[in-house]
C-alpha cells in the first residue's frame, strides 16, 4: 500500500489551513463562536460499528500505561525529586484510602474501616510525606515554595478526614507549597475533592470552599433503590438533591456527577430515570463509567452475581440513551465517559485546544508535574512528558500500596515510591500522539514533525495502514495534514489510539475494560 492511498483524495477536501473545525494558530483549536454551544464537536453513535469495534483497551490516563511499571531502583525517586525543573509547577494528589463502607463494584485501592482514629493517624503520615519530598523539590530553589496550580484529593473517601483534620491539612500545605489564586480569584488554581454523599457533615462543604477548594465531585453511581442495595450503596435522591443545592448555594465552579451502567439490576429504563433526574439537577460535568465485572482482580466485586448483570446489549442501549439524553441537554462529549456543559472550564479547554489528560483524567492544566501523597498515589514527573524537548526523561511513579508498608517506609525516613517507568523518546512521541487523539480527535502531522523532528507519515507507516479499516468506516479521516476522527469515531477514539501503542501486542484482554 503506497502512502497517497491510504488517504481521502486531496482533491475531495479543502486546504488544511481552511478547514473549518481548526485554527491555524492552534492545530488543536477548535472554531470559537459566540455561541459557545454552536462550537461543540458533534457525535454520532453508530450501531453497527460500535458493535464492530468495542474492544477491550487502555483508558491512557498515562502512557506507557500503568502495566509497564517495574521496581524502583534504590535512590531513584530521591534523584528524580532532586533534579526536577523548579519552574514547572505543580499538581498535587492525595490518596485518602478509608471507607466506612464497601462498594461492591469498586476498584480503588480502600480501606474498610470505621475508625475515626485512622483518619488522623494517616493525616500525621501525610504530613511527613509532604514535608520529605518538598525538602527534596526545595533544593532546586532554595528559599522559595514550590508552586502550586491544582490539587485533588481523591480516595477511598477523602471527606473520611473530619472538618478539622481537612482544615489542618490544608494549613500545613500553606507552609510548605505556594498555592495559585484560584480562578475566580483571577489565577489558575483549580482545588478540587471527591465526595462520597453519605460521609459529609453539614459544614463540610462550606469549609472547603472557604478554605479555596472550587470544584467538588460526587459519587452517585445510580438513584435506583435496587441498584443501590445490590451494590451495597443506598444514599437517597432527596440526599443528593441537597449536596447539589449546597454546592451550587456555595458558588463552587464545577460540580461533577458519577454514574456507573451496567450495575446489578439496572435497566435501560431505571438508568434512563436516574440520568433525566440528575440533568435536572444540572451538574457542571458528568462521569459516565462502564462498570468491568473482574471479580478475580478485584474481591469486592465477588460480592456481586453476574445473573444480576444487564447483558452486553443493555449496557449498550443505556449508553445510547445517555448519550442522547446529555446531548440533547446541551452537555459536551469530552471524551472516554466524560461529559461537560459548553460553558465549563473542560469544554473551553477543549474547544481551545488545550485539553490535557494524566492520572486524575481530563484536565485544564497539562503544565504541571503531578506529584502523589499517600498511600497508592501516582506522580508524574517533569512537563516534557509528551514533547521532545527538554529533560531526556520522564518518570512517572508509584507510592506503596500496601498501607503498613507505607508507613514503614515514612517511619525509616525513605521515599514511598515502589514502582517506575522512565520514559524514552519514543514513549514521549507515542504519548503525544495518543493524548492528542483522546483530547481533540486530531492529530497534526507538522506539528507532531516540528516537535519530534520526524516525518510522521514515514515513522508511523505501519500505524497508518493499520487503520484503514477506519478509515473506510468513517470513524476517521486521514489525509497528509493528519489523522481526524470523525463524529462516528469520537466515542472509538481509544480504538484509534491504540495503534500506535506498541506495549499493547499480548496484553490480556482482561486487564482492561470494554472501549464501550
Amino acid at each position: 500500500m503506497t502512502n497517497s492511498s491510504i488517504f481521502t483524495d486531496q482533491a475531495d477536501l479543502p486546504p488544511t489551513t481552511q478547514r473549518p473545525d481548526f485554527t491555524p494558530a492552534n492545530p488543536y483549536a477548535r472554531r470559537q463562536f459566540d455561541d459557545a454551544s454552536s462550537a461543540m464537536p458533534k457525535l454520532e453513535y453508530d450501531d453497527a460499528l460500535i458493535h464492530k469495534y468495542n474492544r477491550s483497551g487502555p483508558r491512557y490516563t498515562s502512557y506507557p500505561t500503568a502495566l509497564e511499571f517495574k521496581p524502583i531502583e534504590a535512590g531513584a525517586e530521591l534523584d528524580i525529586l532532586t533534579h526536577r525543573d523548579a519552574k514547572t509547577p505543580l499538581s498535587l494528589y492525595f490518596h485518602i484510602p478509608f471507607c466506612r463502607h464497601l462498594c461492591y463494584y469498586c476498584a480503588c485501592n480502600k480501606i474498610i474501616t470505621k475508625k475515626n482514629s485512622d483518619a488522623g493517624d494517616y493525616l500525621d503520615y501525610l504530613k511527613r510525606e509532604i514535608k520529605q519530598k518538598q525538602a527534596l523539590l526545595a533544593k532546586s530553589e532554595p528559599g522559595k515554595k514550590p508552586f502550586v496550580k491544582q490539587l485533588h484529593l481523591g480516595g477511598g473517601t477523602p471527606t473520611f478526614f473530619n472538618d478539622d483534620e481537612l482544615i489542618e491539612l490544608w494549613q500545613f500545605l500553606q507552609t510548605q507549597f505556594e498555592f495559585d489564586a484560584p480562578s475566580e480569584q483571577g489565577g489558575k488554581g483549580d482545588y478540587s475533592i471527591e465526595v462520597d454523599p453519605r460521609e459529609l457533615r453539614e459544614t463540610t462543604l462550606e469549609k472547603l470552599r472557604e478554605l479555596g477548594f472550587n470544584r467538588v465531585s460526587f459519587g452517585v453511581q445510580d438513584l435506583d433503590h435496587k441498584v443501590q442495595i445490590a451494590v451495597n450503596r443506598v444514599q437517597s435522591e432527596a440526599l443528593i438533591q441537597g449536596v447539589v443545592d449546597e454546592a451550587r448555594r456555595l458558588n463552587y465552579n464545577s460540580i461533577n456527577i458519577d454514574l456507573i451502567y451496567g450495575l446489578p439490576h439496572q435497566t435501560p429504563e431505571t438508568f434512563a430515570h436516574t440520568v433525566a433526574r440528575i440533568i435536572e439537577m444540572g451538574p457542571d460535568r458528568l462521569s459516565i463509567f462502564n462498570y468491568a465485572h473482574l471479580p478475580d482482580r478485584f474481591k469486592a466485586q465477588k460480592q456481586i452475581k453476574e445473573s444480576d448483570l444487564p447483558s452486553p446489549a443493555e449496557k449498550l442501549t443505556m449508553f445510547k440513551q445517555t448519550i442522547t439524553a446529555l446531548t440533547e441537554a446541551g452537555y459536551q462529549y469530552i471524551g472516554i465517559d466524560h461529559f461537560a456543559k459548553p460553558d465549563d472550564e473542560l469544554a473551553i479547554a477543549q474547544r481551545e485546544g488545550n485539553l490535557h489528560r494524566n492520572f486524575q483524567g481530563y484536565t485544564i492544566l497539562g503544565d504541571c508535574d503531578l506529584l502523589g501523597f499517600g498511600v497508592s498515589a501516582i506522580s508524574q514527573i517533569n512537563s516534557t512528558l509528551y514533547s521532545s524537548s527538554g529533560a531526556s526523561a520522564s518518570h512517572i511513579l508509584q507510592n506503596n500500596t500496601d498501607l503498613d508498608a507505607y508507613r514503614a517506609d515514612i517511619d525509616h525516613q525513605k521515599l514511598p515510591a515502589v514502582r517506575h517507568i522512565k520514559t524514552n523518546i519514543q514513549d514521549r512521541l507515542r504519548g503525544y500522539v495518543i493524548m492528542n487523539l483522546l483530547c481533540h480527535d486530531y492529530i497534526d502531522f507538522k506539528d507532531v514533525n516540528q516537535k519530534f523532528g520526524i516525518d510522521a507519515i514515514t515513522y508511523f507507516i505501519n500505524e497508518i495502514q493499520q487503520l484503514g479499516d477506519m478509515q473506510q468506516d468513517k470513524l476517521i479521516d486521514m489525509d497528509a495534514a493528519g489523522i481526524r476522527i470523525l463524529p462516528k469515531g469520537r466515542l472509538l477514539a481509544r480504538n484509534v489510539a491504540m495503534a500506535f501503542d506498541t506495549y499493547l501486542a499480548g496484553k490480556a484482554k482482561g486487564r482492561f475494560s470494554k472501549v464501550i
